[in-house]
């Protein structure tokens, strides 16, 4: 079974997030022993000059659950926060263990510039273009209104209806 990367993401919040507390609920908001690895995980990540080869001294130094360290620091390295570094890096001289990853901010930039470039771009061909696609969104179902451009349900036989 797959973990959910759901995150709480709400912009008004965003600009609220003071200290690593916030920081932790935004990524696990409804779980508080994931809030307190979280913010453990990070805060031993941060401190460290050199990648952690385990994590797990932190269950037994703050009384955090192996199944509750283990599925959020996978979370936390689905999310982009943390990155495990292989002995194989040749940037890290054969270093491995866990380190901050900047993958998730660098994402994050990314795609507040996309929303940006496509707020920003008000071509005609543009605006064709997300409208034909837009269609392709619409549920083909008999319950759907047609209207022109819309893609029409096709029976058995391979036909439109």
């Amino acid at each position: 079974m797959t973990e959910s990367s759901k995150i709480e993401f709400a912009a008004r919040h965003i600009r609220e997030i003071g200290d690593i507390t916030d920081l932790a609920h935004v990524f696990f908001h409804s779980n508080r022993n994931q809030q307190h690895a979280a913010g453990r995980i990070l805060l031993a990540l941060k401190a460290a000059t050199q990648p952690i080869p385990s994590l797990s001294y932190l269950e037994d130094r703050y009384g955090i659950s192996r199944r509750t360290l283990q599925r959020t620091r996978a979370k936390l390295s689905r999310l982009g926060l943390i990155e495990r570094i292989s002995w194989m890096n040749s940037r890290y001289g054969g270093q491995e263990g866990w380190r901050l990853s900047s993958r998730m901010s660098t994402a994050l930039r990314l795609l507040a510039d996309k929303i940006d470039d496509w707020r920003k771009d008000n071509s005609p061909e543009r605006r064709r273009k997300e409208e034909t696609l837009t269609v392709l969104l619409a549920a083909t179902s008999k319950d759907t209104p047609s209207y022109a451009g819309a893609p029409q349900p096709i029976d058995k036989s391979g036909h439109s209806s």
